[in-house]
């Protein structure tokens, strides 16, 4: 079970912030001091405009507290949705939805995670167990360290770092 005392730290990490632990801790870094390049970015537009008009007829970007679901749907379990463009970082797409109902139960809501790729036509359905509540749990330790540091974290150089936004930022400077 996880420890109360952290149910106010992990209330104040953002999901978008889990998504980036696990993508990138530079990335994560320069956007926790509010550093943030994803405006900028064409692959960003392009998938808030996947995400607009696949799912129309949702209601969009649900904020609950200090988290912002893409949409969220309520049948006998509230069901948490998350879209995605492609399953590049699914690991971390994966912990960011995991995160959202690890979130929603500190309230005693209980739900569950749909994870879309609509240009895949791939939906996978998420369920929070006991090993994922333990990752989170150490995910936002160190995410807390991360955010504390003075400078950012050394960029590994991946394939997917020609693609992101925080490119130039990592490893021209």
């Amino acid at each position: 079970m996880i420890d109360d005392m952290y149910l106010e730290d992990s209330l104040l990490i953002r999901g978008i912030e889990i998504n980036y632990f696990y993508v990138c801790k530079t990335k994560l870094w320069f956007f926790a001091k509010g550093i943030t390049m994803e405006q900028e970015s064409e692959l960003v537009k392009l998938g808030k405009l996947l995400h607009e008009k696949v799912y129309f007829n949702e209601e969009k970007e649900v904020s609950i507290g200090n988290i912002k679901i893409d949409f969220v749907r309520k049948d006998d379990i509230v069901e948490i949705h998350e879209v995605k463009s492609g399953d590049e970082m699914e690991k971390a797409h994966i912990m960011q939805l995991l995160y959202y109902v690890f979130y929603l139960n500190k309230f005693r809501i209980k739900a569950k995670g749909i994870l879309h790729y609509p240009k895949m036509k791939k939906i996978k359905e998420v369920e929070l167990k006991e090993d994922d509540k333990k990752e989170l749990q150490r995910a936002i330790k160190e995410i807390e360290k991360i955010k504390l540091l003075n400078t950012p974290p050394k960029p590994l150089s991946k394939k997917i770092c020609k693609k992101c936004a925080y490119y130039e930022l990592c490893f021209v400077f």
